[in-house]
């Protein structure tokens, strides 16, 4: 289903709506460049849950944690090689977690990526709005 959000409040808006579907051993995959709004749709998806905490991404140490209705595992694999680096940082157990798995730069593990994970695709028009697609997941 495609998505057309013309502010950052609309994207975090659609990140709650995500966030009220979110269930345990959910994993879902966010693509787009620099700067698409990968986070704040992260933001969305916390606040749904219920987390109180200041989302960021986690580009520096990788995963972050947070605990809410359901616990969410947040990672950025901006900085990663690929499969077998994610593979050592222990990555695999948290596509298997209890929470909801949020992976920011996924391609970089398609291959482990499970037949179930949402797919959300952004992309930055030039009036700055944002497309986002969202494959896996009914709103």
């Amino acid at each position: 289903m495609k998505y057309h959000c013309n502010t950052v409040e609309d994207t975090e808006a659609l990140g709650e709506k995500i966030g009220q579907k979110a269930k345990r051993a959910m994993i879902v995959s966010l693509r787009g460049s620099l700067g698409a709004g990968k986070t704040v749709l992260a933001k969305g998806i916390a606040k749904a849950l219920g987390i109180t905490e200041a989302i960021v991404s986690p580009t520096f140490t990788l995963v972050q944690q947070y605990d809410g209705r359901i616990p969410m595992y947040h990672m950025d694999l901006y900085r990663i090689s690929g499969c077998e680096e994610f593979e050592m940082m222990g990555g695999e157990e948290m596509l298997y977690s209890d929470g909801i798995t949020l992976i920011e730069w996924s391609e970089k593990i398609d291959e482990m990526l499970p037949r179930n994970t949402v797919f959300i695709d952004i992309a930055i028009n030039k009036d700055q709005s944002r497309d986002i697609d969202i494959r896996g997941l009914e709103l």
